[in-house]
C-alpha cells in the first residue's frame, strides 16, 4: 500500500489578483480573530497528557483539534493551518505518555473523503500528516469511542488504531507507515455505500505496560470491538502477533465502548446497546481482572425500572487505586456522571451535587433559569495530577471542577464552562448591520445571537429560541428591524414560533406565525432538524421595515402588521418545498421558487427571479404584486437555485444603493445596476461563491466587496475596492480553517473587517493591521 507524507508548512502566502490602488492590502496585512461565543457544539474527546501536568487536549467532531494552554488560560485551535476540509473532525487524539511535546491525532470528519493520522513534535503548532487508506467518521455516528489510537507506553514508536471498516492498525515507526494488522481476527466491515449509517469498527486499544521492560513491545494489549458480533474484547499476549477473544463479560448485545487499565491490571469497560451519541437505549459497565480473567458488573444503576440509556464516557483516578467516574449516555430523564471510590461496588450520582455557573457563557441556559447538566458526555476525564480536577463534554460546551472529590463526602460541586478559546460551530448565517451590534448570526444547534462585544459570549436569541437560525434580514433604511427565521427548538411542544422581528436591533425580539392551512398540526414532541414549509420558512423585510415577506407555498405571503394578518403575493411564479433533511450529507430541504428580495433603499421595491425560466420580477408596491420585467444577461440560472434551507441566497441587493443588485451564479458574478433589467458579468477570474459588502474605502462611493472565492483551486477568503474587477486574497496559509467556509458578511462601519461562518470553526473575522 502506497503511503504518503505531507509536511503542513506554515507559511504565509499572500495571491493577488490585479491588486488596485494603494489601499490594497495582501494576506499579511490582515489579522485573524474568533467571534467569542465559547464551546458550542459536541466535543466527543477530552485527553489529559500523564506526562506533563496542566496539559491537556481536545478532539472536536467537525473543528479541529485543541490544546490547554495552562499559560494563557485558554484553549489553542491546532488545525487551523489545514486545508481540507474532511480532515478538521477527530477520530482520535493522543498525547504521547512519556513527551509531553508529542501528540498524534486521527482526522477524517466523514467517511466518503480520505482520512489521515497527524503526528506533531510541538505540541500540535505543526504537524506531520499521512494520508491512510482508510475511512473515518469524525462527525458520524460512533464518534466518542475510545481510545481508538493508543501509543505503547514501552515502546512509543509503536502505535495502533482501531479503524471503523479497516481492522486494526499498526506503526511501527512513530506514525510514519501504517499497516493492517493481519493477525487481527476483525478484519473490518468495510466502508457502507451511500446514506447508510456508518459502522463503529474496533473502539479502543489499551496497552498493559507490565511485563515488558522500557523500548520493548508491550507483550498484552486489548482491542474493543463495537460492531455486532459474539465477542466485543479481544485479548494478545505476545505483542500483537496473535489474538483471542476474551470469555465472558456482558450479553453479546451490548458493544464495547470505551476502557481504561489500572496498575494494579483491572480493565474497565463501558458498555452500550448502540454506538452512539444518539439510539442508545441500555448498556452496562464491567471491569476485568486481567490476571484471572475474572469479570464484574459494576453497573450504577442495576434496576430493573432503571431508565433507559447506556455508558460510554469513563476515567480513571490514577493517584486512587479503585476511584473512577463513567457517564451515561441518552439516559432518559437526562445524562449523569457517577463515581465511585470502591471499584464499582458503590456508586455516588453526582448530577444532584452539582451547581453550573454559566455566566461566561450564557447562552447556556437556553432561556432558563439554571443551564443543563449536559449530554454526550463521552470525553469525562479526571486529571492524572490532581484527582478533584475534573472535566466532560457535552454536546454544547466542556465542563470543569476542582471540586470533584467533593462528592464523597455529599459536598457541592461547582462547575463551569472550561472553553476560553474553544469555537466548535457550524455557522448558517452571518449578517452586519449598519447600526446596532457589529454582527447577527445564526448557528445550528444553538440558534443565534446579536453580537454587541465580539470579546464577550451573548445570550442567544430569544423569545422565540430556534435550534437553527437559518436566515437573518435588517431593513436598509431602518436598520433596527430584524427579522430571522429557523428551526423548531428541540422536543417542541405542538406548533412554535419559527419566525420572529426585533425593532432594537436584536436586543428583544417577538415571534411570528406564518399561515399555515387549516387543520395543519406538526408532529408533537418535534424531533430534531424538523422542516416542513410551515415552521422553516425564509422571511425579507422591506427598507424602511414595514413589511415583512415569507416563504411559504405556494406563493409566499406578506404581513403589514407584524404577523397579525398575512396576505398571498400576486404576480410570482408558484414554488414548492422539499423535504428530508439530511445535517450529514445536506440533501435537500428548503424553499425551492421565486424569493423575494428587498430593495435596500426604496421600501416599494422588491425583486425576484424564477430560476427555472431566468424570468426576473419587480415589485413597486411594497412586495404585494409583482410584474414580470425585461430581462437581459443572466445565463442559464436553474443550477443556481438553493435546494437547502441553510444556502447563501444568490440574489442580493447592495446597501445604500437603489435598484444596484448582484448575482452570484455557477457560471459566474453577475451585477445590475438598473434594477434588474441589465445584467453584467464580472470580468475578473474569481469564482466567487458567496459575496458581501462592507465599508466604502476612503473616496470610493461604492462599497468594498468580500467573497469566499476559488481561484487556480485555491478556496480562500476574497476582498474587492474596485466594484468586483480585482480581487485580493485577505486570508493566508495560516488561517486557512480547514476551508470550510460556509457564510460571510462585510461590516459596514469598519474598513476591510469581515466576518466568516465556517463549518465547526465557529465564526472568525479579519480586518487589516493598525
Amino acid at each position: 500500500m502506497r503511503r504518503i507524507l505531507m509536511r503542513t508548512i506554515l507559511c504565509i502566502v499572500a495571491l493577488t489578483v490585479g491588486v488596485v490602488g494603494s489601499e490594497a492590502e495582501s494576506a499579511t496585512d490582515y489579522v485573524w480573530r474568533s467571534v467569542k461565543v465559547g464551546g458550542g457544539g459536541f466535543v466527543p474527546y477530552l485527553v489529559f497528557s500523564r506526562a506533563e501536568p496542566g496539559l491537556a487536549y481536545l478532539g472536536s467532531d467537525m473543528g479541529g483539534a485543541y490544546r490547554w494552554d495552562e499559560k494563557a488560560g485558554s484553549w489553542v485551535p491546532l488545525q487551523d493551518a489545514v486545508q481540507d476540509p474532511n480532515l478538521r473532525g477527530v477520530e482520535a487524539i493522543t498525547p504521547d505518555p512519556v513527551d509531553p511535546n508529542i501528540v498524534y491525532a486521527a482526522v477524517g470528519t466523514y467517511r466518503r473523503d480520505p482520512a489521515a493520522i497527524m503526528r506533531s513534535m510541538d505540541r500540535g503548532a505543526t504537524w506531520d500528516t499521512v494520508m491512510v487508506p482508510i475511512r473515518m467518521g469524525g462527525n458520524e455516528e460512533g464518534r466518542g469511542l475510545g481510545p481508538r489510537l493508543a501509543i505503547d507506553p514501552n515502546d512509543t514508536a509503536i502505535l495502533y488504531f482501531a479503524s471503523r471498516y479497516d481492522g486494526l492498525q499498526r506503526s511501527t515507526d512513530s506514525g510514519k507507515m501504517w499497516g493492517k494488522v493481519v493477525s487481527f481476527p476483525l478484519q473490518g466491515l468495510g466502508v457502507p455505500r451511500g446514506h447508510t449509517p456508518p459502522h463503529a469498527g474496533l473502539s479502543f486499544v489499551v496497552f498493559d505496560s507490565a511485563g515488558a521492560g522500557k523500548g520493548a513491545p508491550s507483550r498484552t494489549i486489548f482491542v474493543g470491538v463495537a460492531d455486532p458480533g459474539d465477542n466485543h474484547l479481544y485479548r494478545s499476549d505476545d505483542a500483537g502477533r496473535t489474538w483471542r477473544p476474551v470469555a465472558g463479560g456482558p450479553p453479546a448485545s451490548f458493544l464495547a465502548a470505551k476502557a481504561e487499565l489500572d496498575n494494579r491490571g483491572i480493565l474497565y469497560i463501558t458498555y452500550s446497546n448502540s454506538m452512539g451519541p444518539h439510539g442508545v437505549t441500555d448498556g452496562a459497565v464491567f471491569k476485568l481482572d486481567t490476571h484471572s480473567g475474572t469479570w464484574t458488573d459494576i453497573t450504577p444503576d442495576k434496576r430493573a425500572n432503571r431508565p433507559r440509556g447506556g455508558y460510554i464516557g469513563l476515567s480513571l483516578d490514577r493517584e486512587t487505586a479503585d476511584t473512577l467516574v463513567v457517564a451515561t449516555i441518552d439516559r432518559e430523564g437526562g445524562d449523569t456522571i457517577w463515581r465511585s471510590t470502591d471499584g464499582g461496588a458503590h456508586w455516588i450520582d453526582i448530577r444532584p451535587l452539582s451547581r453550573r455557573d454559566v455566566s461566561s457563557t450564557p447562552f447556556l441556559l437556553w432561556g432558563q433559569k439554571e443551564a443543563n447538566f449536559g449530554w454526550w458526555q463521552t470525553g469525562l476525564a479526571i486529571d492524572p495530577f490532581n484527582p478533584a480536577h475534573a472535566a466532560y463534554t457535552t454536546g454544547a460546551t466542556i465542563y470543569e471542577t476542582e471540586d470533584l472529590t467533593h462528592a464523597d463526602t455529599g459536598g457541592t460541586i461547582d462547575w463551569t464552562p472550561w472553553v476560553n478559546g474553544v469555537e466548535q460551530t457550524a455557522v448558517l448565517t452571518l449578517v452586519s448591520p449598519p447600526v446596532g451590534p457589529h454582527l447577527l448570526s445564526g448557528f445550528g444547534d444553538i440558534g443565534g445571537f446579536a453580537h454587541f462585544d465580539l470579546m464577550m459570549s451573548e445570550p442567544m436569541f430569544e423569545h422565540p429560541i430556534f435550534i437553527n437560525t437559518n436566515t437573518i434580514d435588517y431593513a436598509g433604511r431602518a436598520p433596527n428591524v430584524i427579522v430571522r427565521s429557523g428551526t423548531h427548538a428541540e422536543h417542541a411542544s405542538g406548533r412554535t414560533a419559527t419566525l420572529a422581528y426585533s425593532l432594537d436591533s436584536g436586543k428583544t425580539w417577538a415571534p411570528i406565525f406564518a399561515p399555515a392551512p387549516k387543520g395543519y398540526k406538526p408532529p408533537n414532541p418535534i424531533p430534531y432538524n424538523y422542516s416542513d414549509p410551515y415552521t422553516d420558512a425564509a422571511i425579507a423585510v422591506s427598507a424602511d421595515g414595514s413589511t415583512f415577506i415569507a416563504m411559504t407555498p405556494p406563493t409566499p405571503t406578506l404581513t403589514r402588521n407584524h404577523g397579525k394578518t398575512w396576505v398571498k403575493v400576486k404576480g410570482l411564479p408558484t414554488g414548492h418545498y422539499t423535504l428530508g433533511c439530511e445535517p450529514d450529507y445536506r440533501t435537500d430541504c428548503g424553499w425551492v421558487g421565486a424569493r423575494p428580495v428587498a430593495d435596500r433603499v426604496d421600501p416599494k421595491r422588491f425583486y425576484a427571479v424564477n430560476f427555472a425560466t431566468g424570468a426576473f420580477y419587480v415589485s413597486r408596491d411594497g412586495g404585494a404584486r409583482f410584474k414580470r420585467i425585461k430581462s437581459e444577461g443572466l445565463p442559464d440560472i436553474e443550477a443556481d437555485q438553493p435546494h437547502w434551507r441553510e444556502g447563501e441566497f444568490p440574489l442580493m441587493a447592495t446597501p445604500g444603493k437603489t435598484a444596484d443588485l448582484w448575482f452570484v451564479s455557477h457560471d459566474g458574478l453577475y451585477r445590475s445596476a438598473d434594477g434588474g433589467r441589465h445584467f453584467v458579468k464580472s470580468t475578473s477570474n474569481l469564482e466567487v461563491l458567496a459575496l458581501s459588502f462592507g465599508k466604502a474605502p476612503a473616496g470610493h462611493p461604492y462599497p468594498a466587496l468580500f467573497a469566499i472565492g476559488r481561484q487556480g483551486g485555491v478556496e480562500a477568503i476574497w476582498r474587492s475596492d474596485d466594484e468586483a474587477h480585482s480581487w485580493i486574497r485577505i486570508n493566508d496559509a495560516q488561517h486557512e480553517y480547514a476551508r470550510a467556509f460556509r457564510c460571510i458578511a462585510g461590516d459596514p462601519r469598519v474598513f476591510g473587517r469581515v466576518y466568516v461562518g465556517t463549518d465547526g470553526r465557529g465564526i472568525v473575522y479579519g480586518e487589516p493591521k493598525q
